[in-house]
Formats: structure tokens, C-alpha cells, sequence
């Protein structure tokens, strides 16, 4: 859920996760791959609201356009008019590495000796100085982008741009990639491209999703299986772990560059991914319905009404009207439009910021005993807000349900989780936390709960967030959120998490 901020720049809402962001390839001759990626952002756009951006290959050069908005806020007709090739990788970021700024916007651009690279990432790096390290000089580390750009994607695209010393003169992006990627440690989905090639590579634990499709005679890569429905193509499979692989006039091409160690994100599940998106080939929505199902049993309520904190909390207040035998039914109204904005609003209004995306339906509620089903509390600002709302709008009693665990821990690999101190389940009991929202009761989904709906083992999945148990230790000096940008560089401060 999104807001606009005080200072008139989009923010998330502070009680809510934020998103890691969504990228698309395509490689698809005779097709007009501009608007592809434009309808594939558009697939995506629930991962990243702060900037949107296509590169496009016609086979000789590379054109990237970009800028701050959301994916039809960027590109027009007459943009995307001037887009033209063949070979296309698009992004839409929600900054966890780097300032969210023009600057950091994605995909980056990176002209080297062998041939210019565009790079679009998901996910945040944990040894991004140790990479940065590859590209110093004697004046030191040198891993900032064109006109102060601060990301670990600059990182990446900067290395992959640079061919190995001793190698072949027309060594191109997947070659370096397959030099490169074996020492990156932390998670990333990557689409990119040279002038010939569409690249699409994935970490050893795919804590991300990451899949392949195919066009007619051509091929697509999407962060989510709903993108690749939008635009026609049949999923053929996920990028595996630890691969890389490569699509040109030949075919399609795959490399492995380090073990499988799958750790998928957990996290997907509950919040990230879209309910018509299929993870490890179960249904997004299948999954969430289902842990509706086991928090009723988990924590079953007296009331005569079940709601959902829209979109992300229907699947599972769905599933736990159906097990409960409690009516479903709508009572929070959302605004679909509020999203980025750039007016400052009211001191009255951002006192009252949640009333600009949910409103109660009163005769819905007044009267009755509610359960209120969500997807997490990060802070609790948003579900405080809701009950205060409910309970005006007449509810007698207010039931929290929530279908995931207690977040408890930062993530390190791709959501902006605050640090432990600002999680309000990283300091306070749950009968703390009940009382800080003004429920009548609250109840989590178990964290077995939540991994049996999946059907996945625990053993393939990251769910650090709910229990500190991180797949890849993460030093203190490389967890994002605590790296220094380079002086001078636009929106210097401390680097949150990509």
C-alpha cells in the first residue's frame, strides 16, 4: 500500500513492506519489443512504484530511456515510438540499494571495449565492496555510474561491461557474466543485454522469482508468471538457480555458474507476488487462500463478518470465511488510484493519510463483530489506523487476523524491511502489539502454517524475516542498509538494501 509523503516525493506506507522490484527481457525479431516491455512493466508494476525504464537493441546500439513514475507516467506513444529493435530489458525499482533518485533508475547502461550493456536487477547484493573492489584503482574504489549513480546495479553492469584482461577482443556481456557471477553473493534476478544477445541469470538460492516464455519465435523473461499472460507468451520455465541463460538469432542457450542452494523467498507468497502469478508451479492464490484456511483454524473468532485489508489480504480472508463458516464480505472501500504523487498534501490530510486509500462501508459494519484479515504488520501503523476506522464506522468488536507470521527480523536479500528496533514485532509481544492497535484479539499465522500452504520444505525456502535463520550470513558492513554512497553523490546518505 502507498502513500504520498510530506515532502511531496512518493514513499511507501511506513506500515507496509516495501516491494523489490520487476524486470522484463524480450527477444522477439519482427514484434514491436518496446511495447512488450511497456505491457510487461505494466504486469509488474505492483514491485516497484518509484521509476520505470526500457533499453532496446536494434543490433548495432542500445537506447535506454527512463525517468522517476510509474510505468504510464514514463512512456507515451511518441516515446515508445523511438524505441526501436529487437532485443528489449525493462525495469520498474523500488530502491533498497542506492537513493531513489533519476540517477539510480533502471535498466543501467554501461558502453565497454567489447560492447555496451543494459542491466536490470531484482534483489540486493551483500558484497557489493568486494565487487566494488574489482574496479578500483589506486585512488580506491571507483563503483559509482554515470552522473553519481549509486547502485550495487552499477556494480554489475560496470563488471560485466569490462572483458577479462587476458581474454578474446570480442568478448562479449555473457562472458564476463559467467566470470563475474560466480563471486556475487546476495539475491539477484538479472535481465540484460548487449547489442546481439538477451541475458537472464538468477542467484544459487533463487530467493526471487525468475521465468522464461515463449513468443512466437521469440522469447521472454519476467519476474512473475502474470507478466508473461499479459503479453501472450507460454511459460516454458523458471530461470534455475545458479544459471545463466542466453537468447539470440540461435535459440536459447544455459550456463551454470554455481550449485542450486534453493532458498526461495517466503515472503513472496505472502505479499510480493501477484495472486494470478505461479511460484515453483503453485498458485500465488492457491497459497494464500490456503493459509486463510489454517489461520481460522489457528485462531478461530466469534463474529458475523469477515473482511480483507485490500488487495493483498482477500485471498486469505477468502480462506478464512471458508473454514470458519463466517460470511464474507467487503467492508474497506480502496482507492485504486492513489500511487505516486507529487502533491504535497494537507498536515490535515497526512495526519489522516490512510482515509486516502481506504474508507469503511458503514452499513456493512456498523453492528457487528469483525474480523479484519491482513497480510503483515511491519509497524502497525496501517492496521491502527484500520481498527480506529472500523470502530467509527460502528464495528462492536475488531478481530486482527494476519497471514503471516510476526516480522521479526531485516531482510537483506531484497525487501526494505526496517531494522529490527522499527518492527514493532522485533520489540513487543503479541498482547502488546493487540492493545498498540486497539483490537479485541490478533492472531498470527504459525510459521509451519504458512510454509505447509506453500508445499514446498521448509529447507527450500528463506524465511529469515520471521526467524533470523539467514541462508547467507550477512556482514555488518555489507547488509545495504548500512552502506556509505560515495561523497558527493546525489542523495549521498546511508544506502538502504535493491
Amino acid at each position: 500500500m502507498q502513500v504520498p509523503s510530506g515532502d511531496g516525493q512518493f514513499t511507501g506506507d511506513p506500515g507496509e513492506p516495501r516491494d523489490a522490484c520487476g524486470v522484463f527481457g524480450v527477444f522477439a525479431p519482427g514484434e514491436d519489443v518496446a511495447k512488450l516491455t511497456y505491457y510487461g512493466l505494466y504486469a509488474l508494476q505492483h514491485r516497484g512504484q518509484e521509476s520505470a525504464g526500457i533499453a532496446v537493441s536494434d543490433g548495432s546500439r542500445i537506447v535506454v530511456y527512463k525517468d522517476m513514475g510509474l510505468v504510464a507516467q514514463v512512456f507515451d506513444e511518441s516515446v515508445l515510438g523511438t524505441l526501436r529493435g529487437h532485443i528489449a530489458v525493462g525495469h520498474c525499482r523500488y530502491s533498497t540499494s542506492g537513493s531513489s533518485v533519476w540517477q539510480n533508475a533502471q535498466p543501467t547502461f554501461r558502453a565497454g571495449p567489447a560492447g555496451s550493456v543494459a542491466l536490470g536487477h531484482n534483489g540486493n547484493l551483500i558484497n557489493t565492496l568486494e565487487l566494488a573492489a574489482d574496479l578500483a584503482g589506486s585512488g580506491g574504489p571507483d563503483w559509482s555510474g554515470p552522473m553519481g549513480a549509486t547502485s550495487d546495479t552499477e556494480v554489475l553492469t560496470a563488471l560485466f561491461a569490462r572483458p577479462a584482461p587476458d581474454g578474446p577482443a570480442d568478448q562479449r556481456a555473457g562472458a564476463s557474466a559467467l566470470r563475474v557471477l560466480p563471486r556475487v553473493r546476495g539475491a539477484f534476478c538479472l535481465v540484460f543485454m548487449d547489442e546481439h544477445t538477451l541475458y537472464a541469470a538468477r542467484d544459487p538460492q533463487g530467493f526471487h522469482p525468475l521465468v522464461i516464455g515463449r513468443l512466437g519465435g521469440g522469447w521472454v523473461v519476467a519476474s512473475e508468471t502474470a507478466a508473461l499472460d499479459i503479453v501472450g507468451a507460454s511459460l516454458v520455465r523458471e530461470v534455475e538457480p545458479g544459471e545463466l541463460v542466453a537468447f539470440d538469432a540461435d535459440g536459447m542457450r544455459c550456463d551454470s555458474f554455481a550449485r542450486q542452494a534453493r532458498r526461495g523467498c517466503l515472503f513472496e507468497y505472502v505479499y510480493l507476488a501477484r495472486p494470478d502469478t505461479s511460484i515453483a508451479g503453485r498458485s500465488v492464490q492457491a497459497t494464500r487462500v490456503e493459509v486463510g484456511r489454517r489461520l481460522a483454524a489457528e485462531h478461530p473468532a466469534e463474529a458475523d463478518l469477515v473482511i480483507p485489508v485490500p488487495e493483498s489480504g482477500t485471498p486469505a480472508a477468502i480462506g478464512y470465511a471458508q473454514a470458519s463458516g463466517i460470511p464474507y464480505g467487503q467492508g474497506l472501500v480502496k482507492n485504486s488510484y492513489v500511487g505516486r504523487t507529487f502533491i504535497q498534501p494537507s498536515p490535515t490530510i497526512r495526519e489522516r493519510g490512510i482515509r486516502l486509500k481506504l474508507n469503511p462501508l458503514r452499513d456493512v459494519i456498523a453492528g457487528k463483530r469483525i474480523v479484519v484479515v491482513d497480510d503483515t504488520i511491519v509497524r502497525g501503523s496501517t492496521q491502527r489506523a484500520v481498527a480506529a476506522m472500523l470502530r467509527e464506522a460502528g464495528a462492536t468488536e475488531v478481530h486482527l487476523r494476519i497471514s503471516a507470521p510476526p516480522v521479526c527480523w531485516p531482510c537483506f536479500y531484497g525487501i526494505d524491511f526496517a531494522s529490527r528496533d522499527e518492527l514493532i514485532a522485533g520489540t513487543l509481544s503479541v498482547a502488546a502489539i493487540r492493545d498498540s492497535i486497539g483490537a479485541d484479539s490478533l492472531g498470527y499465522i504459525s510459521l509451519e502454517g504458512l510454509i505447509a500452504a506453500t508445499t514446498l520444505p521448509a529447507s527450500q525456502l528463506c524465511h529469515a524475516c520471521f526467524d533470523g535463520d539467514y541462508p547467507l550470513p550477512v556482514a555488518p558492513g555489507e547488509r545495504g542498509k548500512h552502506l556509505l554512497e560515495p561523497a558527493g553523490a546525489a542523495g549521498a546518505g546511508t544506502r538502504r538494501g535493491q
